[in-house]
């Protein structure tokens, strides 16, 4: 019989639906030593926090998120909150012994990561952050093709991640549903938002990154504040285009806005080596775009990959060939790959001192912006 793993999460909003049906689902397609169960949901709002509960199966509520941490009968704590209270909770929650899985961004900067980076590792309890787009199986058979060497020498790394849900002047801030632009909740806008996942990805795929050089803007200077009911200064960028250099030697464009029309979630990355290049779409998610100049010059062009058979990356749990998985897959196998650690005691990535690594690139990007200089990671 597989080991009860008692899962209390904080917060209840879309991360918290994305992570709690990774939970539900992963032990019917990934079988493992430890099962996922729903203990208890900790929310402000105790009516929000019971209709959470009765809707995903959770067996209790709390209305502080404290009392949650201190619970004998908790083993994992899932934060899903707003930015700004990652590192209080991470670190209490490592205070009384628990795993840990952490919303992305880490946290609000490198200082306060640094800080849950140590309490996690003072306590030797297992974490991970959820960045899940490292599990999308398209995105995890670029990884493997890179490190066979398909790819060769890396030359270019390009990132662009668009939406366009914030340009009417007239959206709030603040509260909520619109936290991710208020900047005491968020840290940064599209920076910590968007890009975050994007840098991680991209130190996943291609190293650690040493310095860059970007701009941001904020389109709509003032905002409603939901809990002030004043119009206030908005502190979030709402744009943000950087270079960078890879400690490989490769280089780097990132992209991300909130102020595209036409795209509610573009993410893409593209990278150039020595030998071959590959691409991949969000809105494809299930395909991998491949070109390798090593093939006869009569048969040589982008092939698209079609990432569904069983000796691809976690296919082999799923449908048979042809038959494509979606977004919410990736945090099924997020959920997957923890409880296999668990097992092998090999932890599963990022863990927070992984994060910390974008962490510290997300912190060199606002501040290049704020100067306009050339800024060393971690500097």
């Amino acid at each position: 019989m597989a080991k009860r793993l008692n899962i209390g999460m904080i917060g209840y909003g879309f991360m918290g639906r994305a992570h709690s049906n990774g939970y539900c689902q992963a032990p019917h397609f990934f079988p493992s030593e430890y099962r996922p169960v729903l203990k208890a949901v900790a929310a402000r709002d105790a009516e929000k926090a019971k209709a959470f509960a009765s809707t995903w199966g959770y067996e209790s509520i709390e209305t502080d998120w404290r009392k949650l941490v201190a619970r004998p009968d908790i083993d994992a704590v899932d934060i899903c909150t707003p930015n700004n209270l990652h590192c209080e909770i991470a670190i209490e929650a490592a205070r009384n012994g628990k795993m840990i899985l952490c919303e992305k961004p880490l946290a609000m900067n490198a200082e306060e990561g640094e800080r849950m980076c140590a309490a996690v590792e003072k306590a030797g309890v297992p974490n991970i952050v959820w960045y899940n787009y490292r599990r999308v199986p398209a995105v995890s058979l670029a990884k493997q093709l890179i490190d066979e060497g398909r790819l060769g020498r890396i030359f270019h790394y390009r990132a662009v991640f668009l939406q366009d849900w914030t340009i009417s002047s007239d959206l709030p801030q603040g509260g909520a549903a619109l936290w991710r632009l208020d900047a005491a909740a968020a840290g940064s806008g599209v920076t910590g938002d968007l890009l975050a996942h994007c840098i991680d990805t991209a130190i996943w795929l291609n190293g650690p990154v040493d310095g860059v050089t970007a701009m941001t803007e904020t389109f709509v200077k003032e905002r409603m504040h939901n809990l002030t009911g004043r119009v206030e200064k908005v502190g979030i960028d709402d744009a943000c285009a950087f270079l960078a250099r890879f400690s490989n030697g490769s280089l780097a464009v990132f992209e991300s806005t909130r102020y595209a029309r036409g795209h509610k979630a573009l993410y893409t990355f593209e990278i150039n080596g020595e030998h071959a290049s590959i691409a991949w779409d969000l809105h494809d998610l299930h395909r991998l775009s491949y070109f390798d100049h090593r093939d006869a010059s009569r048969t040589r062009g982008w092939r698209s990959v079609h990432v569904t058979d069983g000796d691809m990356p976690y296919m082999k749990n799923w449908w048979v060939p042809g038959l494509q998985i979606g977004y919410e897959q990736s945090f099924v196998h997020q959920v997957a790959d923890f409880l296999d650690s668990l097992s092998t005691g090999t932890p599963a990535g990022p863990t927070f001192r992984d994060a910390l690594e974008t962490q510290r690139v997300c912190d060199a990007v606002l501040a290049s912006a704020r100067t306009g200089a050339w800024t060393r990671v971690g500097a």
